[in-house]
C-alpha cells in the first residue's frame, strides 16, 4: 500500500472535517486556559489546507503538502495556526520529489512534523503541548519500521493510538507556558487542548486508510 495524491487530498480534506467536528469542544477547552480561539483557528486553517490541496494539480507530495502549510499560515497566522502549519512546511521540505509515499515516508511525515512544530516553537515533550501527541506518534512510527513493519494502514491505526496517549499523559503535565501556566491549578485532570489537535492529525491520517 502506497499513499497518493489522491490520498493526501483525502487526508487534509479530512482533516478539516475533523477539525471542524471539534471546534465547540477545542473551543470550550481553550477557554479555560488560553483565549478560547483554538476551534476556530484550526476549522478556519485546514479548511483553507483543503482548498489549497484539492485545487492545487501538484504531483510532488512533498510541494503539495508544504502547499497545505503555507494555506494555514496565511489563513491563521496566530500561535498556534503558526505551529500547525510549521510541521506541515517541515513534511514539506523532508518529502519533496516523492509522488507516492510508503511506509518509510509516513514514518518520516511523523518524524519531520514533530520537528517542525518543536524547531518553531521551542517547546519540549513532558511541557503539556502539542508535542506530547506528536512525539508518541512519531517514536511509534519508527518503532514499527525499524520491526519490518511498513504497513500503512497497521502503522497509521498505532500512531493514533499512540497520540492519543500522548493527550491522556497531559492530563498529569504541568503548564510552563502562557496563559495555561497561570491557570496550572485548574487544568489538573484536564488533556492538553494542542496535544489533542495534534492527536485529530493523526486520527485523519489513519482515516485517509480505513
Amino acid at each position: 500500500m502506497e499513499m497518493t495524491r489522491d490520498d493526501v487530498v483525502r487526508f487534509v480534506s479530512i482533516a478539516s472535517d475533523i477539525m471542524n467536528e471539534n471546534k465547540d469542544y477545542l473551543i470550550e477547552l481553550d477557554a479555560n486556559s488560553g483565549d478560547g480561539d483554538l476551534g476556530l483557528t484550526m476549522s478556519k486553517g485546514f479548511a483553507a489546507a483543503k482548498d489549497e490541496v484539492t485545487a492545487n494539480p501538484e504531483t510532488d507530495l512533498g510541494k503539495l503538502l508544504f502547499k497545505a502549510g503555507s494555506a494555514i499560515s496565511a489563513a491563521v497566522p496566530s500561535t498556534m495556526g503558526t505551529l500547525m502549519a510549521s510541521g506541515f512546511l517541515g513534511v514539506g521540505k523532508a518529502l519533496k520529489g516523492k509522488t507516492v509515499l510508503d511506509g518509510a515516508d509516513i514514518a518520516a511525515f511523523a518524524q519531520a512534523y514533530y520537528d517542525g512544530v518543536q524547531k518553531r516553537g521551542k517547546a519540549n515533550p513532558g511541557e503539556r503541548t502539542l508535542l506530547d501527541s506528536l512525539k508518541p506518534a512519531a517514536d511509534k512510527a519508527r518503532e514499527l519500521i525499524d520491526g519490518g513493519c511498513d504497513d500503512i494502514k497497521v502503522l497509521t491505526e498505532a500512531m493514533y493510538e499512540a497520540a492519543c496517549a500522548g493527550v491522556e499523559a497531559t492530563k498529569a503535565m504541568a503548564p510552563v507556558y502562557g496563559k495555561a501556566f497561570v491557570h496550572r491549578e485548574k487544568l489538573k485532570g484536564v488533556p492538553d487542548q494542542g496535544a489533542i489537535v495534534g492527536s485529530l492529525l493523526y486520527k485523519a491520517l489513519k482515516e485517509t486508510f480505513a
